[in-house]
């Protein structure tokens, strides 16, 4: 049986864009192949390899339910060559696009646990995928919380989503800066904690977002006592080949694209602190 190439793309088109916030976009994409888009399967947290002829390639979060077949959605920031080439594109465009590559979530290990989602900035794309798997199978899990901060009320993003969230789970939202309409939290995401009461019994904490952020958030849930072994936290790096070939993406003998980008901090507090830019460490 001959194997399949990780290598080659496979053509995608564009069905729907959403304007999120300011030079972020969420782009629904279906595999031309009828085929392929009823086998394709990921775990939240995993990535995709997303390319533009004549521009480049990029990794990319996937951004939605694994739950859902028909489609999947890529919620993009425009800061380079890709992703500002990916904001120029329309509805009917094709796009090509290699995956799912990486480590995820391993949701099926948090059936029946407590989860808390602590999400900065765009970090709540890859986070939106295990929320909305939570929310499509929500018997399946204990106590959600969603704590998501932002730089201001014009950046969060998902708004409607979050509505829908807020009738199943607890969300909680902080911004840094405020504006005349905003009447909720101000601050950084770790002000949440405040306000939010989160016990680390039966718990599993999810987080992505900047990785100065990671640093804070783990204190405060080492400081309630999370195990390290239940502290799932994804990295973000220029992942170029996605199966480990190209040593773009390693974390001293870690690779990204391999190993993550989902760890455990007991798996990243091994890493010496000598082989990663991070401080992640409290």
């Amino acid at each position: 049986m001959r194997k399949e190439n990780p290598y080659i793309p496979n053509p995608a088109t564009i069905i729907e864009i959403v304007d999120e916030a300011p030079r972020v976009k969420t782009f629904t994409l279906k595999f031309k192949n009828k085929k392929l888009q009823e086998k394709f399967t990921f775990t939240p947290g995993q990535f995709v390899q997303v390319s533009i002829p004549g521009v480049g390639e990029a990794p990319i979060s996937i951004s939605s339910s694994p739950t859902q077949k028909d489609s999947f959605k890529l919620c993009i920031r425009a800061v380079g060559n890709v992703t500002n080439a990916f904001h120029r594109l329309n509805v009917g465009d094709v796009v090509w696009v290699r995956g799912p590559y990486g480590k995820g979530f391993p949701m099926d290990q948090f059936t029946g646990k407590n989860l808390v989602f602590i999400a900065g900035g765009i970090g709540l794309a890859p986070l939106r995928s295990a929320i909305n798997m939570v929310m499509d199978l929500r018997n399946e899990y204990g106590d959600v919380k969603v704590l998501y901060g932002d730089r201001a009320p014009n950046f969060l993003l998902f708004a409607k989503e979050c509505e829908t969230w807020c009738k199943h789970c607890n969300v909680c939202i902080t911004v840094d800066t405020p504006d005349e309409t905003w009447k909720g939290h101000v601050g950084v995401v770790t002000k949440l904690f405040d306000v939010v009461e989160i016990t680390p019994t039966n718990t599993v904490a999810m987080m992505c977002g900047p990785p100065v952020m990671y640093r804070f958030v783990i204190k405060k849930l080492l400081d309630l006592g999370f195990p390290e072994d239940s502290i799932y936290l994804s990295l973000e790096r220029r992942m170029k080949c996605g199966v480990g070939n190209c040593r773009h993406c390693m974390v001293g003998s870690k690779f990204v694209c391999l190993d993550g980008p989902v760890f455990t901090f007991k798996e990243l507090k091994e890493i010496p602190e000598d082989e990663t830019p991070e401080a992640w460490i409290p």
